[in-house]
């Protein structure tokens, strides 16, 4: 909660690059009461988020190291993690349906949770897709930008409020996008954007279950050059389906462009920030979204690159290559 108020007050922002604070001057720069902002410094430095110079007086010394505030202050850096700090109100809101998921193994659509969470989890993804969808991920797939450039179609599945499509067809006006999320509010926002950033001329955004896209008797049955699933595959009840249904989207020499996250199936490995990140969210979030769906398989948000590897294959691709990752994602191409 500390850090959320911090974001929300614009404490880090105020620290950001100012080297060394007291309590006043910090109270000043932000219109807060010393008597809150001194506890809530303390905070931050026993968390290790804050420095404070050694034998500084009281009110002297505090300090956020940059590499902290490329995380806490800037929103917009590829970096930013303060975001998802703002769907602990949406957490606890669900706690005891959560606990008695536990208790039945039943689980909590993704719709259930409070309108909140969804602000907080586009906010968490949305500096990292900025800074490496276009310029760096989809120029590490085999063929794939000129094909955009030229024109060309991409579906992209599971987009939530758009912005993965969007950044896309920002980049590419030549290409014709479609999003699809099972989730209709996120799909009324996301037309709602599209229309505001004058990209609906060649975005469209529909809701439909990943699962049930190009049917047999579907026009769209291997029209897409390329098909995106950016951090969702493992929230779906049934990623197989899901991942043949793009298999019959995506044509014979087009490409699959999967993002998950850069977690481990062995928790040992996860014991990073990120993997520690990634396996609370998969426990309150992933998997109770994916078991809501009352599909065969919930994977949870880390299920490591070999039961990913075999659903792709069992989906009909025979080419896998990891073609790209962050501390956060890794990007998987998948070839027919």
């Amino acid at each position: 909660m500390s850090v959320s108020i911090g974001d929300r007050l614009g404490l880090y922002r105020a620290m950001a690059g100012a080297g060394p604070l007291t309590c006043a001057e910090l109270a000043e720069r932000t219109g807060t009461q010393e008597v809150y902002l001194r506890e809530w410094l303390h905070t931050q430095v026993g968390a290790g988020y804050l420095t404070r110079d050694e034998g500084a007086a009281d009110g002297a010394g505090y300090r956020l190291p940059e590499p902290h505030a490329a995380v806490l202050a800037d929103a917009d850096a590829p970096t930013a993690g303060v975001g998802i700090f703002g769907s602990l109100r949406s957490l606890y809101a669900v706690e005891d349906r959560l606990a008695d998921c536990f208790r039945t193994g039943s689980g909590i659509d993704w719709g259930d949770y409070p309108p909140e969470m969804f602000k907080a989890v586009a906010r968490f993804f949305r500096p990292a897709y900025r800074a490496n969808i276009v310029p760096v991920w989809l120029p590490a797939l085999n063929g794939v930008v000129e094909r955009l450039g030229a024109g060309g179609r991409v579906a992209d599945i599971g987009c939530g409020v758009g912005y993965s499509t969007m950044l896309m067809a920002q980049a590419f006006p030549r290409s014709a996008f479609s999003g699809f999320d099972c989730h209709q509010p996120s799909i009324d926002r996301a037309r709602i954007i599209a229309e505001e950033r004058e990209l609906d001329d060649h975005v469209r955004f529909t809701a439909a279950a990943a699962a049930e896209l190009a049917p047999a008797d579907s026009s769209d049955q291997n029209t897409y050059d390329l098909v995106t699933f950016f951090n969702c595959l493992h929230d779906m009840g049934d990623p197989l389906a899901a991942a043949r249904a793009a298999r019959r989207l995506v044509k014979d020499d087009g490409t699959v462009m999967l993002v998950e996250p850069n977690a481990d199936a062995d928790p040992n490995r996860n014991t990073h920030p990120e993997g520690r990140l990634f396996m609370a969210l998969s426990t309150a979030i992933c998997l109770p979204a994916a078991v809501a769906q009352k599909g065969p398989l919930a994977l949870g948000n880390h299920p490591g690159e070999a039961a990913l590897r075999a659903i792709a294959e069992e989906a009909g691709f025979i080419r896998w290559r990891r073609a790209a990752h962050t501390p956060r994602a890794v990007v998987y191409e998948l070839r027919p």
